[in-house]
């Protein structure tokens, strides 16, 4: 019989980014490394299209066309922030000639 999983505590401060004026919050995991919750440099895929307000399905079509633009780090593929805004400035451009 399986014993019910307690939640582990954590410490979550705000603080600034030592190399950063951003602010943002930083958890301490229970025996663990600092993670800072704040601005991503670099999104996931999926992410990238909630932040666009599409499919996960349309994004990696996007991409395959070559209008929404990725790097890659291993096998993943990630979406900076810039190339996000620069897929937005792409479809105002094209509403704007259509």
């Amino acid at each position: 019989m399986a014993t019910p999983r307690t939640p582990q505590p954590s410490l979550c401060v705000s603080d600034p980014l030592p190399t950063s004026d951003a602010e943002g919050e930083v958890c301490v995991p229970e025996g663990g490394a600092a993670v800072f919750l704040g601005e991503h440099r670099l999104h996931r895929v999926e992410v990238a299209a909630v932040y666009l307000n599409i499919k996960r399905t349309k994004a990696y079509e996007e991409i395959r066309l070559g209008r929404l633009r990725t790097v890659r780090i291993g096998r993943r593929r990630l979406v900076p922030p810039e190339y996000i805004d620069d897929y937005v400035e792409l479809l105002k451009r094209e509403a704007e000639a259509a």
